[in-house]
């Protein structure tokens, strides 16, 4: 690769996309007459594009229009910017659910390769780049592939995301694909479950920001009814979740790793409740499983966790239920 390449990844989320230095909503609409105001307006081929308006709706696949495609230049647009070149040879790093790597990197590679060379106007400003090389790497390993060489034995990553939640262990410092998981469960699912549940309850739905807003800082101007739906559903994700690192456990055998992973977990960002100290948790559980098992166990809390995890008698979605019981608040 040429020295005077420049290198942007990028993350081509379902909430948002995200480079290096920017992120901004994954939301983009055609504007069918020239614009008053260039803000975040894209121009290619005559036409003028909104970009990190309302988010896209999600679809099965990325490539089935051109949204994506224009996406990827404006957050090119965005680092060249700040680098201050308007002419440039780019090489794109972007990302994959882990699960879908294998299906969908070449028609990902395909799909961005579409013109060599694109010559577009962001907030007025002309860019002309030749795209020098794609790489599509697995989101969750890409995450971490800089620290592997620092991993114990064994290691559980888990990447949540707006619409997916990898697992990935990682055995020997080497992923384990054979066990690897992605689940529908990110940050949108819980959204939309909100609403569900605030039309069904209130008749009436809540915008995504506000949900959003709500989730990140706690605090807002809404009525305290649909914050008690907000609550039961975001700690009905948080068990899911929960539920998903019980069940990965089986692969691993390594409850250490999958210990620290849920105590620096909490959700990507802060977009759900967030599990802030699995010790503390534990000590404030009321559960009346959690009880007799502290009894037996003399009160120690790493000895409490192992117990209640590892009780084959117990289902994972009821071993969750167990730790998350008590645990969860919208701040």
């Amino acid at each position: 690769m040429d020295k005077n390449t420049v290198v942007i990844a990028i993350d081509h989320g379902w909430s948002n996309m995200k480079t290096v230095h920017e992120t901004f909503t994954s939301g983009i609409r055609e504007i069918t007459t020239e614009p008053a105001l260039f803000e975040n307006v894209l121009e290619k081929d005559g036409k003028y594009y909104k970009v990190g308006s309302e988010r896209l709706k999600v679809k099965d696949s990325k490539v089935e229009d051109e949204n994506y495609y224009l996406l990827s230049l404006a957050a090119t647009a965005k680092e060249l910017d700040r680098l201050g070149k308007r002419i440039a040879n780019v090489y794109w790093a972007v990302g994959l659910p882990l699960t879908r790597f294998g299906k969908e990197k070449e028609a990902f590679i395909k799909y961005l390769d579409q013109n060599r060379e694109v010559t577009f106007k962001y907030e007025k400003k002309q860019y002309h780049i030749t795209i020098e090389r794609i790489s599509v790497y697995p989101q969750c390993f890409a995450a971490v592939a800089s620290q592997i060489s620092e991993f114990p034995a064994k290691v559980l990553v888990v990447d949540i995301g707006s619409w997916t939640v990898d697992l990935m262990p990682i055995i020997n410092q080497s992923p384990d694909e054979s066990v690897c998981v992605t689940k529908n469960s990110g940050i949108i699912t819980c959204i939309q479950q909100i609403n569900k549940e605030c039309v069904r309850k209130l008749n009436s739905e809540v915008d995504e920001y506000d949900i959003q807003q709500v989730m990140l800082n706690g605090a807002d101007d809404l009525p305290d009814q649909y914050k008690d739906i907000m609550r039961e559903e975001t700690r009905a994700m948080d068990k899911k979740d929960m539920t998903l690192l019980i069940e990965a456990e089986h692969a691993i055998n390594d409850m250490d790793r999958l210990l620290v992973q849920l105590t620096s977990m909490g959700h990507s960002d802060g977009l759900f409740n967030k599990i802030d100290n699995v010790y503390e948790v534990i000590m404030n559980n009321s559960h009346e499983y959690y009880q007799k098992a502290k009894k037996e166990n003399n009160d120690k809390i790493e000895s409490l966790f192992y117990y209640i995890v590892n009780n084959q008698e117990l289902l994972a979605k009821d071993r969750a239920e167990i730790l998350m019981a008590g645990s969860v608040k919208v701040e």
